[in-house]
């Protein structure tokens, strides 16, 4: 018969589990795979959204970002869903958010923590399915996100 494991055993096992886990890998292969994700199968253009951060960065821990999409909010042309994607974060897929026509407008700001100088990519799905990106890129001078 196996002796049982105390909780204390348990939770070290545990705790050990997580510290072998590999890193989520930053490429821009990784990126490009995310936002082909989102995009589901259509083209990303260029165009009708604006991605809204400074350009320099002095702090990464807290970075704040706004997103405005050109549409006109009606049931039938508005936005669905407004997503930020990162180029050098542990995980590329920053935020995603879900709108309608009863929005009133395409806008969306939050805070978010950026790991070192990157590219970041907004894109918004429309209800006639095409989708719509802002590319920029940020230099960061204090990183967050940083995993030891």
């Amino acid at each position: 018969m196996t002796p049982a494991l105390s909780r204390r055993d348990c939770l070290a096992l545990g705790a050990m589990s997580l510290v072998a886990l590999p890193p989520a890998q930053a490429t821009p292969e990784a990126l490009a795979a995310a936002v082909r994700l989102f995009a589901a199968g259509a083209v990303p253009r260029e165009g009708r959204v604006k991605l809204d951060i400074a350009p320099l960065v002095e702090n990464g821990n807290t970075v704040p970002v706004t997103i405005t999409v050109d549409s006109p909010m009606t049931a039938d042309d508005h936005v669905r869903s407004i997503a930020l994607f990162n180029e050098r974060n542990p995980q590329h897929d920053v935020a995603v958010f879900t709108l309608g026509p009863r929005a009133g407008r395409a806008s969306v700001a939050t805070r978010i923590r950026l790991a070192t100088s990157q590219r970041l990519v907004a894109l918004a799905r429309m209800s006639d399915g095409s989708v719509w990106q802002h590319e920029v890129a940020v230099v960061v001078t204090l990183a967050a996100c940083v995993e030891s």
